[in-house]
């Protein structure tokens, strides 16, 4: 027969196991602790330099606004690792619920490509079929974005009978004299100030493509942007002919 244990050395034993277990939960939490100092730290710092990025440009602003960015992701990450509830050793694994797939958007175009099965039976080498209809599975897929040089031709004719030059006037451009399409312009625009990308990683998305234009330059491309958009704008607001606030009225 085993002997008993003793009473008093199990009730040691699980005191001292029990003041390990708060040692290390005292220990974690302090960890959780500072590293939420922290994010509310690099929260601060990078709210500063965003409103320090509003006045001033400057490539090496931008790049520790990126730095300080990945850290606090980082961070966040880790915390919610260690906030995350953990499961037992005994403990049955839950159950997942399948993810509902949702139908893909009307207004995305479709491109169809049929797969020809042949037109020959593998199993008999008949030829005449029957068509019992067809599985279409759909998959959503991303052009990316290509570069393009449009060329406006403005072919010059002269008149026979009086010798008059015609040729069509030139397109409206965003900038005078200047190279950049309105797409290139506005995709200058979005990106910087709703995706957040900035202007020296643009210079080097375009620089892979061979195209090489300076920080400087995308950076005039959104004042020159701004300059049309309010000039637009003090135009729609202009009084129009026939209505009350017009002066000849």
């Amino acid at each position: 027969m085993p002997e008993a244990a003793d009473p008093v050395q199990e009730i040691a034993e699980l005191r001292a196991l029990l003041a390990e277990r708060e040692a290390e939960l005292a220990q974690a939490r302090a960890a959780l602790t500072g590293a939420h100092r922290r994010i509310e730290q690099y929260k601060a710092q990078l709210a500063q330099l965003r409103r320090m990025q509003f006045g001033r440009s400057s490539e090496k602003l931008d790049i520790q606004i990126a730095q300080l960015e990945l850290t606090l992701e980082d961070l966040e990450e880790g915390e919610a690792g260690r906030t995350a509830p953990q499961r037992a050793p005994d403990q049955p694994p839950r159950e997942r619920r399948q993810p509902v797939r949702r139908p893909l958007p009307d207004h995305l175009p479709r491109e169809e490509i049929v797969h020809d099965p042949g037109s020959v039976c593998p199993g008999c080498g008949g030829t005449r079929f029957s068509k019992l209809g067809a599985d279409v599975t759909e998959i959503l897929e991303k052009i990316p974005a290509r570069l393009k040089v449009i060329r406006h031709i403005r072919p010059k004719l002269s008149c026979r009978c009086c010798e008059r030059i015609m040729q069509a006037p030139m397109p409206d451009l965003p900038i005078t004299k200047g190279r950049p399409g309105p797409g290139l312009v506005a995709n200058v625009v979005v990106s910087k100030y709703l995706d957040g990308l900035p202007l020296y990683r643009q210079s080097a998305i375009l620089a892979r493509e061979g195209i090489e234009i300076e920080r400087a330059t995308l950076a005039r491309l959104g004042r020159a942007c701004r300059v049309v958009g309010d000039a637009a704008g003090r135009a729609d607001r202009r009084p129009r002919p026939g209505s009350a606030n017009h002066p000849h009225r």
